[in-house]
């Protein structure tokens, strides 16, 4: 049945554009194509569709999160086998982060899917989102041996240079947490302000050092806003340079 459906989106479907442009992307032809067409359907758009039962990708991105998770964790599994799983964790953790997903998917030009699926403006977050939402999709579609086979091939032996994750640490949080242990200094972190942007919510953060605010950044999540001022607080401390005057707003 399912060779039939695909025989029919390649060579009949009213979509074979979107076929043949997904097809590259996959290597294969799918057969649920109403379920990838979904994978690139934004929140933002579906709220703006009365017609459309507001359905977008979220339900498909939290599958494929917890898909893309678990594949990830049995190739770093089997490829280290005398690694502990503080080193397995890291790894994963570097894998899977929004920021790797988010360059992933530009990579990959999933961002022509979403605009000729109504998205006005791409933001990074949305790629990562739709990747997220399109293994989540290949799932379904071919279960979980073949889109174990599509992460690893398509994606890690693609996009990842996994020896240098090995060596390469971009948790400035950490980073800045070890420091200031490693220098007796206290260190906080406050939430300035959360607002309205791009029909999500945006977050305000600084970091302070002493009480002193070193360094405020903002992104979609308090995680990603929190490693974006680590990240400066960092560069300021380790070359010894004052902040910029910051106000902590109460």
């Amino acid at each position: 049945m399912k060779f039939l459906r695909r025989l029919y989106n390649y060579y009949f479907s009213p979509h074979r554009n979107f076929v043949t442009s997904l097809s590259s992307i996959l290597g294969f032809v799918p057969a649920n194509l109403s379920l990838y067409r979904l994978a690139f359907s934004h929140k933002s758009f579906s709220q703006t569709q009365p017609t459309s039962g507001a359905r977008n990708n979220e339900r498909l991105e939290y599958l494929g999160d917890a898909v893309l998770g678990t594949i990830v964790a049995e190739y770093l599994f089997k490829k280290y086998p005398n690694r502990d799983e503080g080193f397995l964790t890291k790894m994963r953790s570097k894998i899977v982060k929004r920021k790797s997903l988010n360059e992933i998917a530009d990579q990959m030009g999933l961002d022509v899917f979403l605009i000729q699926n109504g998205v006005d403006m791409v933001s990074n977050s949305m790629l990562g989102n739709a990747l997220e939402a399109l293994i989540g999709a290949i799932y379904i579609d071919i279960g979980y041996k073949g889109t174990r086979k599509y992460v690893v091939k398509r994606i890690l032996r693609s996009y990842m240079d996994i020896r240098l994750l090995e060596t390469y640490d971009d948790n400035y949080k950490s980073q800045l947490l070890e420091w200031c242990q490693k220098n007796s200094k206290p260190i906080s972190y406050k939430v300035l302000s959360k607002f309205k942007f791009d029909n999500r919510d945006r977050f305000r953060i600084c970091v302070l050092v002493e009480e002193q605010v070193m360094a405020t950044a903002e992104d979609f999540s308090k995680k990603a806003a929190e490693q974006l001022a680590s990240k400066e607080a960092l560069s300021l401390l380790v070359s010894n340079r004052k902040p910029s005057p910051h106000k902590a707003e109460r």
